[in-house]
């Protein structure tokens, strides 16, 4: 029974749908003492978590039930914000006369909570070590909209489409179920947004970690959440478009070693070693090379240190995602340390959602995006092959092949890690190459 149910899931496509996309069926076949999922949503502006805990709440407790039982978990945990009233009280009404033991943990409204360590801690009161992911304290941590795909891959049901809120300088703030594949533009025309030749960015993702778009026409993928549209003059997108080089020579000039960077991390409140103050220090006397590794690996990226901590105008997570990447890509050694206490005064140092909103500038962007439940149409999508971690999916159509909306169009190359991708319209495949399958619309 397990192994055909993982089997389900892998044929689906399921990957984990808040995050960098890590294969569903590889997470579930992990032994795990409890199953976390993660609503809490804690990007400003962003709508489809919440949204998806009250509009599907009944999906999200049998994809939970599901994960708990595959990995022999004790127990499921449902992590939301208790600001989420309507998705509080869906799920209270689904876990109704649910046999499994899953419950709500309502965390309060700070950003990062959904960082999946924070999760772990809020969920467990366990701290995973430098370097680690959740299974070292015995969690695995599923993002909601995962759950839910989880449920309906167990029906047949492949991942052909994606929940993404659509916001700031639009007409209509909106979150839509848009096809994987469908180009970003598309998406902010129906929200009543601008043109990039206007003299607006887009941010795909969140305001806090979310990169800026290069191409508006980029395609829809299983992991996207958020398109922001803001003026391209807006404070948030120059922090983010600076080029790094003139940060790290910046850097190099004002850092004063307040220390507030390291103060108010996240990860440091957890009693990890993350330091990007010693990160600056190091990159202000030479490259950087003298810092130990343990004060980089555990960073998370979310961007407390340069949008809230420095007063200084600098961006400390992005020097430390340059160190970071390049501390794996030589696969530097590093000690996997446990915690050394998590902060007495961690809860004073968790910063408030509202006040990151007001920081970032985007107050007058924080309102509501109704979620439309019918799909969006479209007669063209460009999917992706690579939309996940592990090797680019194997095409196995070629052009002018006629498929129909969840058809398989690429596998998992033999022995790799990866998801099965599947199209998210009908019509005929118009083109294939090295980085997406392009469908044209039309009757299969």
């Amino acid at each position: 029974m397990r192994e055909s149910q993982l089997e389900k899931i892998r044929l689906a496509g399921v990957v984990g749908a808040g995050g960098a996309g890590f294969p569903t069926h590889v997470k579930l076949a992990a032994n795990a003492e409890v199953i976390i999922a993660n609503g809490a949503e804690c990007e400003p502006l962003l709508r489809v978590d919440q949204q998806v805990m009250e509009h599907d709440a009944a999906a999200v407790v049998a994809g939970m039930r599901a994960a708990v039982e595959l990995t022999g978990a004790a127990k499921g945990i449902i992590c939301l914000k208790a600001k989420y009233k309507q998705a509080v009280a869906a799920l209270t009404k689904a876990l109704e006369g649910e046999t499994a033991d899953i419950s709500l943990k309502l965390i309060d409204n700070y950003y990062p909570a959904g960082d999946e360590q924070a999760l772990v801690y809020e969920a467990t009161g366990r701290v995973v070590p430098t370097g680690g992911i959740p299974i070292a304290a015995g969690a695995v941590v599923l993002n909601v909209s995962t759950l839910v795909n989880i449920a309906a891959a167990l029906e047949g049901k492949p991942v052909t489409h994606k929940y993404v809120t659509i916001t700031g300088e639009v007409g209509k703030p909106v979150t839509v179920s848009a096809p994987i594949g469908m180009p970003v533009q598309a998406l902010i025309d129906y929200a009543v947004g601008p043109r990039r030749e206007n003299g607006f960015a887009v941010i795909l993702g969140g305001p806090a970690m979310g990169p800026v778009a290069d191409d508006w026409d980029i395609s829809v993928s299983k992991t996207l959440g958020g398109v922001i549209v803001l003026p391209d003059s807006h404070s948030l997108i120059l922090k983010k478009t600076t080029p790094l080089a003139h940060q790290m020579k910046l850097a190099r000039s004002v850092c004063c070693q307040c220390n507030q960077c390291t103060e108010l991390c996240p990860r440091r409140t957890l009693g990890l070693d993350t330091s990007p103050h010693k990160v600056m220090r190091a990159l202000a006397y030479g490259n950087g090379s003298g810092v130990e590794p343990e004060a980089v690996i555990s960073c998370c990226e979310c961007g407390v240190c340069s949008y809230f901590a420095c007063s200084m105008g600098l961006s400390p997570s992005r020097v430390m995602a340059k160190l970071k990447g390049e501390l794996l890509a030589k696969k530097v050694p590093y000690e996997k340390r446990q915690s050394r206490g998590v902060s007495d005064v961690r809860g004073f140092k968790n910063l408030p959602a509202v006040r990151l909103t007001m920081r970032l500038g985007l107050r007058k962007y924080d309102l509501p995006a109704p979620m439309e439940r019918e799909p969006l149409l479209t007669d063209k999508v460009k999917i992706p092959l690579k939309q996940h971690i592990g090797a680019p999916g194997r095409p196995v159509v070629t052009p002018g092949q006629k498929v129909s909306m969840g058809d398989v169009i690429a596998d998992i190359p033999d022995g790799s890690l990866g998801a099965i991708i599947h199209a998210s319209i009908s019509g005929e495949i118009a083109s294939v190459n090295e980085s997406y399958i392009e469908i044209r619309g039309g009757e299969a």
